[in-house]
């Protein structure tokens, strides 16, 4: 057990003790020795401590799920405690519609198509296809363990399976977790770093994937001490095939639809493991001084309730995620932010907030001057995608895209239009070319796929 950090007791002076009586002439040799030891000064006062950073991700969660965002169906108050304590984004939204590319663009900064990241691969075992995200990127786990971070990455990896892939050849200390897409209950290949490199069968009674991802996230935090931290908690849920314990299930069974009460208990499992970890930095005396981020990695597999589309669409419900950030000692609580941000602004954020730099562009913005009220406007100009024959752009409230099947872009209002019902091309011909212009200056800086979309 680590003890808490406290801040030190206030220091009594060395030069008279307690109790100590003067006579009547020793009033100036008081005052003189007093000045003296004033003069003197205290020490230099000690170098702040790098904060501690935690990401939290879920997988295939939309962006009108958990109560921060509008959804009493299902509680989920450890989760919204990240909203209402930090910050919610409102227009938060993913760098590609699909769980590895944005995973990857949220672990260098960097646009996913830049470095030919466009498409999910690996297979079940995480391995096919000369997968992985290149070794030619640098993570944010590699910029923190450089500077002098203990890192860790739990839950669902996603980004190669091969020893040059690896989660500990990427900037972690260690890595607990799937490699690729799992099952929840008697998962088919992970991976415990501390035991061995390669991926085993998990056969455990009771096992259960949030939950054991959770706990080995609160144990790494136990051990790192007065080091500052970097724990990346990639849960699988809700990826499909949904599974849920008992325990969870019990707690919906007022709810009729067999696939929504699955749902339910899924969500409600997430909620309790970032209860979980929530707990441990508050033991900890570290809840002030970390920076949490909490985000989905993509839309909804199934349709979403508010948005047009669903995970592997360009349109609003398949990028559209849930993103909180908390960080008591630096941003104000109780704030709703209105500005697009992406995952690419986890790592310069993160990045910043532990005093580094980046050697190469990032594409990534630190969103803390905007939070705190230091810069003012939006944080990007535009937001760009590309997934296969899917582009698209957003420029303030406007967005031009390009769905798949269709013969011509189009053009929405997302304030007046949020579900993307109205195209506007004809109406403003002369801001539809803009916008096409302004894609494909992006798109003729990005790298061709570096493997094959499976469908």
């Amino acid at each position: 057990m680590f003890p808490r950090f406290r801040s030190a007791p206030r220091r009594r002076s060395p030069l008279f003790p307690r109790g100590t009586r003067f006579p009547g002439y020793a009033g100036p040799v008081v005052l003189l020795a007093l000045l003296l030891h004033l003069f003197q000064g205290d020490p230099a006062p000690a170098v702040a401590r790098k904060p501690g950073i935690v990401v939290i991700l879920t997988d295939d969660v939309g962006a009108d799920h958990y109560g921060f965002q509008g959804d009493a169906r299902i509680p989920t108050p450890r989760i919204d405690s990240l909203a209402r304590d930090g910050v919610r984004f409102a227009a938060g939204y993913s760098s590609a519609p699909v769980c590895s590319p944005a995973r990857a663009g949220l672990l260098t900064g960097r646009y996913p198509t830049r470095f030919g990241h466009e498409f999910n691969g690996g297979g079940a075992d995480g391995t096919r296809d000369g997968f992985g995200l290149p070794t030619s990127e640098k993570t944010l786990a590699d910029h923190l363990r450089a500077l002098g971070y203990a890192t860790c990455a739990v839950g669902k990896w996603h980004l190669g399976a091969g020893s040059e892939f690896a989660a500990t050849a990427r900037g972690f200390d260690e890595f607990y977790g799937a490699v690729a897409n799992t099952t929840y209950v008697d998962p088919p290949y992970l991976i415990d770093s501390r035991i061995s490199p390669e991926a085993r069968a998990c056969k455990e009674e009771g096992y259960y994937t949030t939950r054991a991802f959770a706990a080995r996230a609160r144990d790494w935090l136990h051990t790192v001490g007065e080091r500052p931290f970097f724990l990346y908690l990639a849960l699988n849920a809700a990826h499909v095939p949904l599974q849920a314990p008992p325990e969870y299930l019990e707690r919906f069974a007022h709810v009729s639809d067999p696939r929504e009460r699955l749902f339910a208990a899924v969500q409600a499992a997430s909620d309790d493991a970032v209860g979980l970890v929530l707990d441990e930095l508050a033991a900890l005396g570290r809840e002030r001084d970390t920076l949490v981020f909490f985000l989905s990695d993509n839309g909804s597999a199934g349709p979403s309730r508010s948005l047009r589309g669903a995970k592997g669409s360009l349109a609003e419900g398949g990028v559209r995620v849930p993103f909180a950030l908390r960080w008591p000692e630096r941003i104000p609580a109780g704030q709703t932010y209105a500005q697009p941000v992406v995952p690419l602004d986890v790592f310069t954020t993160a990045l910043a907030a532990a005093g580094g730099t980046s050697e190469r562009p990032l594409d990534g913005v630190d969103l803390v001057p905007f939070l705190t009220g230091a810069r003012t406007g939006a944080p990007h100009a535009e937001l760009f995608w590309r997934y296969g024959d899917q582009w698209a752009v957003r420029a303030g409230d406007w967005k031009l895209v390009q769905w798949k099947g269709l013969e011509a872009p189009r053009l929405f209002d997302l304030q007046q239009d949020p579900r993307e019902e109205t195209d506007r091309s004809a109406d403003e011909p002369e801001l539809a070319r803009r916008l096409r212009a302004r894609y494909e200056a992006w798109n003729a800086e990005q790298s061709a796929p570096r493997w094959a979309r499976r469908e």
